[in-house]
Protein backbone atom coordinates (compact mmCIF):
# COMPACT_ATOMS: atom_id res chain seq x y z
CA UNK A 1 0.00 0.00 0.00
CA UNK A 2 1.56 3.54 -0.89
CA UNK A 3 1.80 5.71 1.64
CA UNK A 4 -0.62 8.53 0.28
CA UNK A 5 -2.98 5.36 0.72
CA UNK A 6 -2.21 4.57 4.01
CA UNK A 7 -2.91 8.25 5.04
CA UNK A 8 -5.74 8.77 3.57
CA UNK A 9 -7.12 5.96 5.42
CA UNK A 10 -5.96 6.89 8.40
CA UNK A 11 -7.56 10.25 7.36
CA UNK A 12 -11.07 8.73 7.22
CA UNK A 13 -10.41 6.51 10.32
CA UNK A 14 -10.04 10.05 12.30
CA UNK A 15 -12.87 11.64 11.35
CA UNK A 16 -14.64 8.23 12.31
CA UNK A 17 -13.49 7.81 15.61
CA UNK A 18 -11.46 10.52 17.01
CA UNK A 19 -8.26 11.46 17.89
CA UNK A 20 -7.57 8.92 21.06
CA UNK A 21 -8.62 5.70 18.55
CA UNK A 22 -6.95 6.81 15.68
CA UNK A 23 -3.67 7.18 17.70
CA UNK A 24 -3.82 3.48 18.91
CA UNK A 25 -4.56 2.32 15.57
CA UNK A 26 -1.62 3.74 14.60
CA UNK A 27 0.08 2.53 17.29
CA UNK A 28 -0.67 -0.77 16.35
CA UNK A 29 0.04 -0.56 12.30
CA UNK A 30 3.72 0.67 13.54
CA UNK A 31 3.98 -2.02 15.44
CA UNK A 32 2.45 -4.67 13.04
CA UNK A 33 5.55 -2.66 10.26
CA UNK A 34 7.83 -2.77 12.25
CA UNK A 35 8.19 -6.09 14.46
CA UNK A 36 5.73 -8.66 12.08
CA UNK A 37 7.06 -9.44 8.98
CA UNK A 38 6.33 -13.00 8.23
CA UNK A 39 3.30 -14.79 6.74
CA UNK A 40 1.80 -17.90 7.54
CA UNK A 41 1.04 -19.90 4.06
CA UNK A 42 -1.67 -22.51 4.50
CA UNK A 43 -3.21 -25.05 1.35
CA UNK A 44 -5.78 -27.03 1.60
CA UNK A 45 -6.39 -30.01 -1.29
CA UNK A 46 -9.94 -30.06 -2.13
CA UNK A 47 -10.58 -33.90 -1.93
CA UNK A 48 -12.86 -36.04 -0.51
CA UNK A 49 -11.09 -37.53 2.15
CA UNK A 50 -9.90 -34.13 3.40
CA UNK A 51 -13.28 -31.53 2.77
CA UNK A 52 -16.16 -32.09 5.16
CA UNK A 53 -19.61 -32.27 3.70
CA UNK A 54 -21.46 -29.57 5.46
CA UNK A 55 -24.59 -28.37 5.06
CA UNK A 56 -24.96 -24.81 5.44
CA UNK A 57 -27.55 -23.60 8.67
CA UNK A 58 -30.96 -22.44 7.08
CA UNK A 59 -30.06 -19.09 8.86
CA UNK A 60 -27.88 -18.08 6.55
CA UNK A 61 -27.29 -17.73 2.70
CA UNK A 62 -24.34 -17.49 0.33
CA UNK A 63 -24.29 -15.02 -2.41
CA UNK A 64 -21.39 -15.01 -5.26
CA UNK A 65 -20.61 -12.10 -6.54
CA UNK A 66 -18.17 -11.94 -10.09
CA UNK A 67 -19.14 -8.25 -11.70
CA UNK A 68 -19.69 -4.89 -9.50
CA UNK A 69 -23.40 -4.73 -11.31
CA UNK A 70 -24.31 -7.83 -9.03
CA UNK A 71 -23.43 -5.82 -5.85
CA UNK A 72 -26.13 -4.18 -4.57
CA UNK A 73 -25.86 -0.40 -3.23
CA UNK A 74 -26.33 -1.83 0.18
CA UNK A 75 -23.79 -4.59 0.47
CA UNK A 76 -21.29 -2.32 -0.82
CA UNK A 77 -21.86 0.49 1.76
CA UNK A 78 -21.63 -2.30 4.44
CA UNK A 79 -18.08 -2.97 2.77
CA UNK A 80 -16.55 -0.03 2.79
CA UNK A 81 -18.25 1.58 5.56
CA UNK A 82 -15.43 0.92 8.23
CA UNK A 83 -12.40 2.52 5.82
CA UNK A 84 -12.13 5.20 2.86
CA UNK A 85 -14.73 4.66 0.66
CA UNK A 86 -13.14 5.90 -2.66
CA UNK A 87 -9.96 3.32 -2.15
CA UNK A 88 -12.53 0.90 -1.53
CA UNK A 89 -14.40 1.54 -4.67
CA UNK A 90 -11.11 1.49 -6.21
CA UNK A 91 -10.18 -1.64 -5.03
CA UNK A 92 -13.20 -3.54 -5.14
CA UNK A 93 -13.43 -2.33 -8.85
CA UNK A 94 -9.36 -4.08 -9.42
CA UNK A 95 -10.40 -6.89 -8.19
CA UNK A 96 -13.34 -7.69 -10.54
CA UNK A 97 -11.33 -6.40 -13.25
CA UNK A 98 -8.84 -9.45 -12.44
CA UNK A 99 -11.31 -12.02 -12.28
CA UNK A 100 -12.10 -12.11 -8.44
CA UNK A 101 -15.02 -13.40 -6.78
CA UNK A 102 -16.95 -11.69 -3.86
CA UNK A 103 -18.60 -14.32 -1.98
CA UNK A 104 -21.46 -12.56 0.70
CA UNK A 105 -22.67 -14.25 3.65
CA UNK A 106 -25.80 -13.75 4.95
CA UNK A 107 -27.39 -14.02 8.74
CA UNK A 108 -31.47 -13.69 9.10
CA UNK A 109 -31.05 -11.05 5.86
CA UNK A 110 -28.76 -9.17 7.15
CA UNK A 111 -25.01 -9.26 5.27
CA UNK A 112 -22.86 -10.92 7.93
CA UNK A 113 -19.38 -11.08 6.43
CA UNK A 114 -17.57 -11.87 3.07
CA UNK A 115 -14.52 -13.15 1.27
CA UNK A 116 -12.70 -12.89 -1.97
CA UNK A 117 -11.08 -15.93 -4.18
CA UNK A 118 -9.25 -15.56 -7.30
CA UNK A 119 -8.49 -18.72 -9.63
CA UNK A 120 -5.45 -19.63 -11.92
CA UNK A 121 -3.69 -16.31 -10.76
CA UNK A 122 -2.84 -14.47 -6.92
CA UNK A 123 -4.88 -11.24 -6.79
CA UNK A 124 -1.08 -9.52 -6.50
CA UNK A 125 2.22 -10.92 -6.70
CA UNK A 126 2.62 -13.76 -4.63
CA UNK A 127 5.47 -16.26 -2.79
CA UNK A 128 5.20 -18.87 -5.59
CA UNK A 129 3.22 -18.89 -9.21
CA UNK A 130 -0.04 -19.96 -9.08
CA UNK A 131 -1.37 -23.17 -11.26
CA UNK A 132 -4.53 -22.86 -13.46
CA UNK A 133 -6.52 -24.91 -11.02
CA UNK A 134 -5.46 -23.35 -8.08
CA UNK A 135 -7.40 -20.86 -6.17
CA UNK A 136 -6.25 -18.01 -3.58
CA UNK A 137 -8.62 -17.17 -0.65
CA UNK A 138 -8.29 -13.83 0.89
CA UNK A 139 -9.59 -10.35 2.75
CA UNK A 140 -12.35 -12.62 4.96
CA UNK A 141 -14.07 -10.65 7.26
CA UNK A 142 -17.00 -10.63 9.27
CA UNK A 143 -19.01 -7.69 11.18
CA UNK A 144 -18.31 -7.55 15.05
CA UNK A 145 -22.16 -8.25 16.21
CA UNK A 146 -21.90 -12.05 13.82
CA UNK A 147 -18.85 -12.96 15.72
CA UNK A 148 -18.01 -16.01 17.41
CA UNK A 149 -21.19 -18.00 15.63
CA UNK A 150 -18.89 -19.72 13.21
CA UNK A 151 -20.48 -17.88 10.53
CA UNK A 152 -17.21 -17.79 8.45
CA UNK A 153 -16.21 -21.22 9.03
CA UNK A 154 -19.72 -22.00 7.18
CA UNK A 155 -18.54 -19.60 4.48
CA UNK A 156 -15.05 -20.97 4.44
CA UNK A 157 -16.53 -24.65 3.81
CA UNK A 158 -18.93 -23.08 1.48
CA UNK A 159 -16.53 -21.88 -1.07
CA UNK A 160 -14.26 -24.56 -0.93
CA UNK A 161 -16.88 -26.98 -1.77
CA UNK A 162 -17.70 -24.76 -4.35
CA UNK A 163 -14.59 -24.78 -5.64
CA UNK A 164 -14.10 -28.48 -5.96
CA UNK A 165 -17.50 -28.93 -7.68
CA UNK A 166 -15.95 -26.92 -10.17
CA UNK A 167 -12.76 -28.50 -10.97
CA UNK A 168 -10.54 -26.77 -8.54
CA UNK A 169 -7.64 -28.60 -7.06
CA UNK A 170 -5.94 -26.45 -3.90
CA UNK A 171 -6.66 -23.61 -2.44
CA UNK A 172 -4.05 -20.81 -0.90
CA UNK A 173 -4.63 -18.43 1.45
CA UNK A 174 -1.97 -16.82 3.62
CA UNK A 175 -1.80 -14.65 7.33
CA UNK A 176 0.70 -12.06 9.02
CA UNK A 177 2.20 -14.73 11.59
CA UNK A 178 0.80 -11.84 14.27
CA UNK A 179 -2.52 -12.41 13.26
CA UNK A 180 -4.03 -14.44 16.31
CA UNK A 181 -7.44 -14.32 15.45
CA UNK A 182 -7.11 -15.10 11.79
CA UNK A 183 -4.21 -18.14 12.02
CA UNK A 184 -7.08 -19.13 15.38
CA UNK A 185 -9.89 -19.44 12.61
CA UNK A 186 -7.35 -21.24 9.51
CA UNK A 187 -6.70 -24.36 12.52
CA UNK A 188 -10.41 -24.39 12.41
CA UNK A 189 -10.76 -25.33 8.83
CA UNK A 190 -9.26 -28.07 6.71
CA UNK A 191 -6.38 -25.65 5.96
CA UNK A 192 -2.70 -27.08 6.69
CA UNK A 193 0.07 -24.69 7.06
CA UNK A 194 2.58 -24.95 4.11
CA UNK A 195 5.61 -22.79 5.75
CA UNK A 196 6.15 -19.49 7.07
CA UNK A 197 7.51 -17.18 4.65
CA UNK A 198 9.17 -13.58 4.43
CA UNK A 199 8.99 -10.89 1.21
CA UNK A 200 11.98 -7.89 0.60
CA UNK A 201 12.03 -5.79 -2.44
CA UNK A 202 15.50 -5.36 -3.07
CA UNK A 203 16.38 -2.69 -6.15
CA UNK A 204 12.88 -3.04 -7.52
CA UNK A 205 12.76 -7.35 -7.24
CA UNK A 206 11.15 -9.30 -4.64
CA UNK A 207 13.22 -11.52 -2.68
CA UNK A 208 10.90 -14.56 -0.87
CA UNK A 209 12.79 -16.49 2.15
CA UNK A 210 10.86 -19.82 3.68
CA UNK A 211 11.74 -20.55 7.08
CA UNK A 212 12.79 -23.69 8.32
CA UNK A 213 10.02 -23.59 11.73
CA UNK A 214 6.08 -23.60 11.44
CA UNK A 215 4.03 -22.05 13.96
CA UNK A 216 2.38 -24.90 16.57
CA UNK A 217 -1.04 -26.26 14.61
CA UNK A 218 -3.59 -26.07 17.70
CA UNK A 219 -5.95 -28.05 14.92
CA UNK A 220 -7.41 -29.62 18.31
CA UNK A 221 -8.49 -26.82 20.07
CA UNK A 222 -9.81 -24.78 16.81
CA UNK A 223 -11.67 -28.04 15.86
CA UNK A 224 -13.88 -27.88 19.50
CA UNK A 225 -14.31 -24.47 19.66
CA UNK A 226 -15.86 -24.44 16.20
CA UNK A 227 -18.25 -27.70 17.28
CA UNK A 228 -19.19 -25.87 20.44
CA UNK A 229 -20.05 -22.60 18.27
CA UNK A 230 -21.71 -24.50 15.52
CA UNK A 231 -24.03 -26.19 18.22
CA UNK A 232 -24.93 -22.58 19.70
CA UNK A 233 -25.86 -21.71 15.62
CA UNK A 234 -28.00 -24.16 15.26
CA UNK A 235 -30.24 -24.30 18.30
CA UNK A 236 -30.84 -20.54 17.17
CA UNK A 237 -32.72 -22.06 13.47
Amino acid sequence: MSIANSISRLTEYYWRHGLAATLRRAGVAGKRALFAGRMVVFYCDLDDRRLPQVNIPKALNVKRVQVPTELSTEHFQAITGFWNRKLASQNIRERFEKGASLWLVECEGQLAGYSWTIRGRAIAAYYFPIAKDDVQLFDFYVFPKFRGRTILWFLVVYILQTMRAEGAVRVFGDVAEWNEPSLSFYKMTPFRVLGLVSTYKIFGQVLTCWAANEPADGKQKGAARRDRATKALRSNE
